[in-house]
């Protein structure tokens, strides 16, 4: 699927992009206990957005990989589409 093609509210959503920035890791807590969470912008070639990293997950990406979601769910937070890889999704990450 293509970045340009992400809706809000989209589920079962599955792209591929590099990673061309993360953001700054903020301590949250969630309805499952305090965790960690940061954005990285992605981009491929028709776009970029944002994907949600949540606790060990921002340890497994750096900058310049290459990260494919499989089955996440895309939202909106702040007029902004965001990607998240949620519990019933996957993050492969490679350093193409």
């Amino acid at each position: 699927m293509e970045i340009t093609k992400i809706q809000p509210g989209m589920t079962g959503v599955n792209i591929k992009g590099k990673v061309l920035e993360i953001g700054k890791i903020r301590d949250v807590k969630t309805r499952y206990g305090e965790t960690q969470v940061a954005n990285a912008i992605i981009e491929d070639s028709t776009g970029q957005l944002k994907l949600t990293l949540w606790g060990d997950q921002i340890e497994k990406v750096s900058e310049g990989d290459v990260v494919e979601v499989v089955n996440g769910y895309a939202r909106e937070w702040q007029g902004e589409i965001q990607v998240s890889v949620g519990k019933q999704g996957e993050l492969k990450i490679s350093n193409e």
